[in-house]
């Protein structure tokens, strides 16, 4: 049995990732791709918790004993057969008693593990430093339907490293932003675990490119060291005319069911306005979804500039363009960046 620091435990290998904490700690929150063979249900974690208030380590160690010892053999089965690989990584929430137990479980069949040194624990404080070591990180800003996710997909396509948070948080980061989307959002926990997870298999020496959110996309919340580090980092701001934001718009949107988009446009009805909320549904009613993208583009775009003046001070590059065009826009940004920025393509 060996004892691994978070930074070593999760690097990229073929070894399968257990996880033996209970199925609701798993579903909080987990380290990507890591399955859960609990050592504990729900219920047992819960009743061993009260025992050990109530009665102390030794009565509560007796109780735990007592539910795995029938099903031992079925735990031991099901991390057998995860790979046929021989070797197993394992952690519970500090690296304590469960990790430690089932690693012993698992090496008495035969398999080799590895164990989290801190636990899970230890491997979510270890995120704050990993963020805040990305030095070349260059936020991406532009009004709504400049088509930012598209010329990130772009960037990336050239060879650019980046990080999409609206696709990791599975929601658009708007009143609109679930609209779409089939699976749930991940819980918060889960969403800075899949950033981090992303980080881990990039270059730190080279440049990363990030769009601009807020501190909450949908439900999730984004790691707090990476958002101070975002707030330092270089803008670069993309400017694309209305008419072609507007088409953009309706192209994305336009195919949604309208009952859905409704209820996004009320969404927004208590900063929007009465009379403007009004006029939207009546638009979108009668099919006219240019004109409803139009007037929801003057509510956005006024939120939009309040978000500017949060990065005044940090180093802003503009880029205007006519085109609607994501791969074109992409092209133009990389431009910008080397002729003004120093920074060369990746």
């Amino acid at each position: 049995m060996k004892y691994q620091k978070p930074q070593s435990f999760i690097k990229a290998d073929k070894i399968p990732i257990i996880d033996v904490r209970s199925p609701l700690e798993y579903q909080k929150g987990h380290i990507p791709l890591a399955i859960n063979i609990p050592l504990f249900t729900n219920e047992e974690r819960h009743e061993i918790g009260i025992i050990y208030k109530k009665l102390g380590k030794l009565q509560a160690i007796e109780k735990g004993l007592g539910f795995v010892g029938p099903k031992m053999m079925e735990i031991a089965q099901k991390a057998r057969d995860i790979s046929e690989h021989n070797e197993r990584k394992v952690y519970c929430w500090r690296g304590g008693m469960r990790s430690e137990k089932m690693a012993w479980l698992f090496e008495l069949i035969g398999m080799q593990c590895q164990v989290l040194e801190g636990g899970y624990k230890a491997y979510r404080n270890c995120q704050s430093a990993d963020f805040s070591k990305i030095e070349n990180l260059i936020i991406l800003h532009g009004s709504t339907g400049c088509g930012k996710t598209e010329i990130l997909k772009e960037l990336s396509l050239k060879g650019e490293q980046v990080i999409d948070l609206e696709k990791l948080a599975n929601h658009r980061g708007s009143a609109f932003g679930f609209i779409g989307n089939k699976n749930k959002q991940p819980t918060s926990q889960q969403f800075q675990n899949d950033i981090h997870n992303t980080l881990t298999n990039l270059d730190f020496s080279k440049r990363i490119w990030i769009e601009g959110e807020s501190m909450k996309i949908g439900l999730a919340t984004l790691p707090e060291a990476l958002w101070l580090r975002m707030k330092k980092a270089h803008v670069i701001e993309i400017r694309v005319e209305r008419t072609k934001r507007v088409k953009r718009i309706v192209k994305e949107y336009g195919l949604y069911p309208k009952p859905e988009l409704m209820d996004s446009i009320l969404k927004i009805n208590s900063q929007f306005g009465k009379q403007n909320t009004q006029d939207a549904v009546h638009f979108l009613e009668m099919g006219q979804l240019e004109e409803t993208a139009n007037l929801l583009l003057k509510y956005y775009d006024h939120s939009y500039e309040y978000t500017r003046k949060r990065f005044r001070e940090q180093s802003i590059f503009v880029v205007k363009s006519e085109s609607g065009d994501s791969k074109e826009n992409s092209d133009k940004l990389l431009t910008t960046l080397t002729k003004y920025m120093n920074l060369e393509v990746a």
